[in-house]
């Protein structure tokens, strides 16, 4: 009887264990459902932080030169960044008003004549083609007018809500991060502290290296524009500074715009922006990029390629955007969370002895 007895309790001790273990891979597995239909909220909550990240950067430097309050530092930051995107997109709608007509006319035209210089070498006229199917899916482009403004008003939605977020984060930083690191458990909070610390110094330095190279880029393209006496050359080296801020893919959107300006001007003139384009790439690529990591946060090439592709897949053009910062943060959280606590490996972590 005694033995039964224990045998029961071992089976009930078992089924309970058993049950236990079931509704913690069913909370898990809701938990991964419920992050992964979130994963375009937490996103643009990253992208919050970026901004955040950004403002604070230039209200800490206000607030120790000019003595003023952190509130009106972060004020005068929030304008500041509102002045200068305000500013370049003026600019750009100007310039792109200005272009639209001439290139209009003129893009056809000079098309045309690449096309009968390509159909020269035996090739089948690709253009023409390509404008003979234009012309029959013009129904198709219409009908998708309205798909495309829903995603226009979509996107204009997305950057206020990153903007506005980023605002509130950068005005009281300590009060969200210790509310972030109350959610668990408190033997764990002072390496969740250390993480973020590192994670936040890491991207720091990245943004500032990302400064210094957006910055020395629409200065060379600008310029480089200039001296070919391409059209629209300011406004151009602006766009070419933006699109610094991604990865791989930001370059070649840089140069397409400028390459199509030249192209109305003169198919040679085209012809020399592109070599300009790519002589400016491998500038910042092989002299810039080398120079400016010494000073700043380096992530391997690897890791911001499949990071670039990864995040788009998962995220969208969203994705893309953020996709440098994200694999920033990735990297030092994998390797201080899982490399050093996990498999209690030494590592360097981006950022130490910087900043």
């Amino acid at each position: 009887m005694r033995w039964a007895c224990v045998a029961k309790d071992s089976s009930s001790g078992s089924e309970a264990a058993f049950v236990r273990r079931a509704l913690i891979v069913i909370a898990l597995a809701a938990a991964a459902l419920l992050l992964w239909q979130l994963r375009t909220v937490l996103v643009l909550l990253f992208g919050a932080v970026v901004v955040g990240t950004i403002i604070r950067a230039i209200s800490e430097p206000i607030t120790k030169h000019l003595r003023l309050p952190d509130g009106m530092a972060v004020l005068a930051a929030v304008l500041l960044l509102v002045g200068v995107i305000g500013g370049v997109a003026w600019l750009l709608g100007q310039q792109i008003a200005a272009q639209t007509d001439a290139l209009a006319q003129a893009l056809p035209r000079a098309l045309g004549s690449v096309d009968q210089w390509l159909g020269g070498f035996g090739l089948s006229h690709p253009f023409q083609t390509w404008f003979a199917q234009l012309h029959h899916s013009g129904g198709t482009l219409v009908s998708r007018f309205g798909s495309w403004l829903s995603a226009g008003s979509t996107g204009v939605a997305n950057f206020l809500i990153v903007f506005f977020g980023g605002v509130f984060l950068a005005s009281e930083p300590q009060f969200y991060r210790t509310g972030a690191i109350k959610l668990i458990p408190e033997d764990k909070r002072g390496l969740l502290a250390q993480a973020m610390s590192e994670s936040e110094r890491a991207l720091r330095l990245w943004l500032k290296g990302e400064l210094i190279a957006m910055l020395v880029i629409g200065v060379m393209t600008g310029a480089g524009l200039w001296l070919l006496g391409v059209q629209s050359w300011l406004v151009l080296g602006i766009l070419a500074g933006f699109f610094e801020f991604i990865p791989f893919a930001g370059p070649i959107l840089s140069a397409i715009p400028g390459i199509l300006i030249a192209l109305v001007q003169s198919p040679e003139l085209a012809m020399w922006t592109a070599l300009m384009y790519i002589f400016v790439q491998h500038a910042e690529a092989y002299l810039i990029q080398p120079v400016i990591q010494q000073y700043a946060v380096d992530v391997p090439a690897v890791v911001l390629l499949f990071s670039l592709l990864a995040f788009a897949v998962l995220f969208g053009a969203i994705g893309i955007l953020f996709a440098a910062p994200l694999a920033v943060v990735s990297y030092v959280l994998v390797k201080r969370l899982y490399v050093r606590e996990a498999l209690g490996t030494d590592t360097p972590i981006p950022g130490d002895g910087k900043g």
